[in-house]
């Protein structure tokens, strides 16, 4: 079955909604269009988030994000926009969007776009810096 973008998303619910624990996507082969020159623009898209009461679902997340491929949007835009349509859809305790687009015309643009009160290390580890370092029982 073959299946189409969508601008929705699907959530469900969060299996441990006391507990705050951050889910992470790395989405490596993004792709939207340059709206001034019509070429095409490849990214990776790294989120992080602390889920409240729902969680996304992967594949409705899979084919909201192939929905940019053919649209024209600047890289801030679709950044926040994806930060937007996450919030609207999960209202998760903190979220952490990047947009990590790879070079064109010479510029490496990385665009962070945040909710809430991410703990340092989330926003480091979504920009590709390597992981958290452990944290200590005491």
């Amino acid at each position: 079955m073959k299946r189409k973008p969508i601008r929705s998303l699907e959530t469900f619910r969060n299996p441990r909604p006391r507990r705050e624990y951050e889910i992470a996507f790395d989405c490596p082969e993004f792709t939207c269009v340059c709206p001034k020159t019509g070429q095409p623009d490849f990214a990776v898209i790294r989120i992080r988030y602390a889920p409240a009461e729902t969680c996304v679902e992967l594949k409705s997340l899979k084919l909201y994000l192939w929905s940019f491929r053919d649209e024209g949007a600047f890289h801030e835009d679709v950044t926040n926009r994806i930060l937007d349509d996450l919030l609207a859809a999960t209202h998760p305790r903190w979220l952490v969007v990047v947009g990590d687009f790879f070079v064109r015309g010479g510029i490496h643009t990385v665009i962070t776009a945040t909710h809430g009160k991410p703990p340092a290390y989330a926003i480091s580890t979504a920009r590709g810096a390597s992981e958290p370092p452990p944290t200590r029982a005491d």
